[in-house]
């Protein structure tokens, strides 16, 4: 028997500790939408199935397979999906250029470093993102001295 896809759905948000309403944000639908994919009250379209894999960080057919997802729409689904925010990748490239930075000592960088995250501040609107982005804004003006 297959699962349902929106117990999966109300599953892997759980898992992240995230609300209906953070989903909602995250994907750019209602909460009231959300809430009725996961009751199965609806079955999400092609891009919000999309969407949500990459918030899940997962391909759109992983998200689906094994559900009870209409066959006919898991065939159009596109084969990859964004996985990762502005924010992730930024704060990926800061880990690489500080584990760089214990080799050489380069101020500059840090100073174009701390320039970025407070640019990176104010295109986020995540409260998360916000905090993760000060706490690496906090580490590069510490490294600075």
């Amino acid at each position: 028997m297959h699962e349902k896809l929106g117990r999966r759905i109300a599953d892997l948000r759980a898992k992240l500790g995230w609300t209906q309403q953070d989903l909602a944000e995250r994907v750019g639908i209602s909460r009231v939408a959300v809430s009725h994919l996961e009751a199965g009250m609806s079955d999400p379209g092609e891009r919000t199935v999309t969407l949500l894999a990459g918030v899940f960080k997962m391909e759109p057919y992983e998200l689906v397979a094994g559900t009870t997802y209409p066959p006919a729409k898991a065939d159009r689904l596109p084969l990859v999906a964004a996985r990762y925010t502005e924010v992730e990748l930024q704060l990926a490239l800061l880990e690489r250029d500080l584990a760089w930075l214990e080799r050489v000592d380069d101020r500059g960088l840090l100073g174009e470093w701390d320039a970025r995250l407070l640019s990176l501040l104010d295109a986020t609107h995540d409260a998360g993102e916000r905090a993760l982005v000060d706490a690496a804004r906090r580490r590069v003006r510490q490294r600075r001295g």
